[in-house]
């Protein structure tokens, strides 16, 4: 694969900076848009072959564990602080004390992950009733031995997260864009594959299900090799090949004790954000079978809308907002940034919308199967009205922290972001009771508003800014679209509610696929005519940006 920003000749008159982040812009939201897509299918294959299961929730815990150390060194350490230091050693055009830059980086990541896993599946035993029933042992038994089956992964996916620094440090992103969908593919094709051979012979729902969840699980180590594997003759094509050395001369290097010192503070808020994770987890692990895997399959729906949506827009406009700041067109800066949140608003908040009336269908469309079935989707439900409701508070805090990254500011929205986890994790321990999945589901959405919340209050501190300008075009601008949406969404419950009664029963595709399809284009039909009735401000924008 030929990285597509050295493709792109710009004209005569173009900005070769720009044509170059616009490429590689378009790049990584292609490979983003694939591999949230392929998320789902995964997801939609946990669903088929798992459902609501205690195996489902047990493959789930036991896929959390390494998934939240890597989360927590892999992919800090790598954004914050050893791309930086890379760079910097790239501009000193020694190549030499770059190369044991490298050999540190590279022993220090294998000894640490390594000894970790050795760790954990000694461990597993001990670690996994912290999240599930104690008293079921087979559960427990079957996640401690997916734990052990999937533990090796945080060492394979944090030697592909070193190999993706050294490719994004070098300004290649195609490579490392890409692996997550080979990711997604492989786990998705060894379920499919291994599962049937697994159960050969094998008619119990139950067992089938549990050796499905082990074929998932082999499905997930092999991934994470394929990740390492892929980006290796793209790392060795960049000139920059490593080899382990002595761990105490890696210890001692200057770039590696650069990196460590640097992740030390944003490792606290990571921590946070992983102990939120951790808690909300054990607290539905402990609500009953099916609570972890529904939050997750929840959850899903609304990280493709993210992942689509907030994460491209808060991507896009950090190297224009940083470039303002820069300049001090301070006048400008509230304008995008105002306008980055009007654009979030459109999006998320007919989303959330359009997703309560018919929650229900699109949940039966992507996720009823065999093994999914209404139960699952009622407890799935629970936690999908919730979790929608916070949608436009977490996308809008997706855009509104570059504010801070642009102006140098990592600190502010840090603390806030530390400030909703608490409040997250002190209304799931009120809400699991009365509420079961739905109070985690609505803690997080409370946990995202107050973020929300802090990130202005602290925007206020930059006298340049002006709070109170973006915040009032905010609010008018998500009262309009809430008012737009909710008339929209009138006729679009109507339709629904005629065509339950003779599709309601019809299936998955001609039953719940017909509903979604009927009531969304009457909901977006609705929805765009009032937006071009009133003329609405952003959508004369977007057009004039797809024009240049």
């Amino acid at each position: 694969m030929t990285d597509s920003e050295s493709q792109i000749k710009p004209a005569a008159k173009a900005n070769p900076v720009k044509s170059s982040l616009l490429a590689s812009g378009l790049s990584l939201s292609f490979f983003t848009l694939c591999s949230r897509v392929l998320g789902l299918v995964r997801e939609m294959t946990k669903a088929a072959f798992l459902g609501t299961s205690k195996f489902a929730d047990a493959f789930g815990i036991a896929f959390m564990i390494p998934n939240l150390l890597r989360r927590l060194f892999a992919e800090n350490s790598i954004s914050v602080a050893f791309i930086p230091t890379f760079r910097g050693y790239l501009e000193s055009e020694d190549s030499k004390t770059t190369k044991d830059f490298l050999n540190a980086t590279l022993t220090l990541i294998s000894f640490c992950t390594t000894a970790v896993v050795i760790a954990g599946m000694a461990l597993s035993a001990f670690i996994v009733p912290l999240f599930l029933d104690s008293s079921d042992s087979v559960l427990i038994n079957e996640a401690a031995l997916l734990t052990r089956i999937m533990f090796p992964y945080l060492f394979v996916i944090s030697v592909a997260a070193f190999f993706q620094g050294i490719l994004n440090g070098v300004k290649i992103f195609s490579p490392s864009g890409f692996t997550p969908v080979l990711f997604n593919s492989i786990v998705i094709a060894f379920t499919y594959i291994l599962t049937p051979v697994l159960t050969k012979d094998i008619s119990d729902p139950e067992i089938k299900a549990q050796m499905a969840a082990r074929a998932m699980s082999i499905g997930v180590i092999s991934g994470g090799c394929v990740q390492a594997l892929f980006q290796l003759p793209f790392v060795l094509k960049t000139g920059w090949s490593c080899h382990f050395t002595f761990l105490t001369k890696a210890l001692k290097n200057p770039g590696t004790r650069k990196v460590i010192r640097l992740i030390g503070p944003t490792i606290i808020g990571m921590a946070a954000y992983q102990l939120n994770d951790v808690v909300s987890t054990a607290l539905a692990g402990k609500a009953g079978t099916g609570i972890v895997s529904s939050l997750q399959y929840s959850l899903r729906l609304q990280e493709l809308i993210l992942g689509i949506f907030a994460v491209s827009i808060g991507t896009v406009i950090l190297p224009d907002l940083s470039g303002l700041a820069k300049k001090e067109k301070w006048e400008e800066f509230n304008s995008l940034l105002a306008q980055a949140v009007k654009i979030i608003a459109l999006i998320s908040i007919p989303v959330t919308f359009y997703s309560l009336v018919s929650g229900k269908e699109i949940i039966s469309l992507v996720y009823k199967s065999k093994n999914f079935d209404d139960n699952s989707v009622a407890l799935t439900l629970s936690a999908f009205r919730f979790h929608i409701a916070g949608l436009f508070f977490i996308a809008m805090n997706r855009v509104v922290a570059p504010a801070f990254y642009a102006q140098g500011n990592t600190k502010s929205p840090t603390f806030a972001g530390i400030t909703g986890l608490v409040i997250n994790m002190i209304f799931a321990l009120i809400l699991i009771r009365p509420m079961s999945g739905g109070g985690i589901a609505l803690a997080l959405t409370l946990g995202s508003l107050a973020n929300s919340i802090l990130l202005f209050i602290f925007l206020k501190k930059n006298p340049f800014i002006n709070v109170k300008s973006v915040l009032g075009q905010t609010v008018l601008y998500s009262l309009k679209m809430i008012i737009y949406s909710l008339i929209a969404a009138l006729p679009a419950w109507f339709v629904r509610q005629l065509m339950l009664p003779s599709f309601e029963n019809r299936g998955r595709l001609a039953g719940s696929g017909a509903i979604v399809a009927v009531t969304a284009a009457v909901f977006a039909l609705c929805g765009i005519m009032l937006l071009i009735i009133t003329k609405d401000s952003v959508i004369v924008s977007i057009k004039q940006m797809i024009k240049r």
